[in-house]
């Protein structure tokens, strides 16, 4: 897997102003998705970061790149959990919350709403999102907004970015493992 490709889907979470990111890859087989995940995470482990699959299918494998410390905040936040534990999720391992969200999403067709949760998507969003059924939000950006417009203005600009800033230092020849801080 091309640094590229990661810079690309989540220079944010490299950087450490984003809990998570998700992408689609396709592997040439099996074997390349294990030799290229074992890579990547070997490099990427002293910032805090890991690589993993979250589900695979004909179309590719959904990779989800995320740092542990920032996604366990995440999830002790009070919304957060509410709507986990409605949905069977034990709030209190964050590996356990990453393992059930694997379920969920190997288990049926329908994409799990929560996984915003999982991605720095503000909890008013997600709970939105799940009741409105995706439809009547304020503002559509990196996800579907429900609550504070202009702060999630202020967070896809940032975004944004962040994001052209290291591709244009990849594009130059910094190593992500130089990209990827220390949180």
């Amino acid at each position: 897997m091309a640094d590229e490709v990661i810079i690309r889907h989540c220079s944010p979470t490299i950087v450490g102003i984003k809990t998570g990111n998700i992408f689609n890859y396709r592997f040439k087989d099996h074997s390349d998705e294990i030799k290229s995940l074992k890579s990547i995470n070997k490099r990427l482990r002293s910032s805090g970061l890991r690589v993993i699959p979250i589900k695979s299918g004909k179309n590719g494998t959904l990779i989800y790149v995320y740092r542990p410390g920032k996604l366990r905040r995440d999830l002790s936040d009070q919304s957060s959990q509410e709507i986990l534990s409605r949905l069977g999720y034990e709030c209190e391992n964050v590996n356990m919350c990453v393992s059930r969200l694997m379920y969920r999403l190997k288990s049926s067709d329908e994409f799990p709403h929560e996984i915003g949760l999982f991605l720095s998507y503000p909890p008013e969003d997600v709970k939105g999102f799940i009741e409105h059924r995706a439809k009547e939000c304020k503002l559509v950006g990196c996800w579907k907004v429900y609550g504070d417009e202009k702060k999630a203005q202020r967070t896809f600009k940032k975004y944004d970015q962040c994001t052209r800033i290291c591709e244009s230092l990849a594009a130059k020849g910094c190593p992500i493992e130089r990209l990827a801080v220390s949180c």
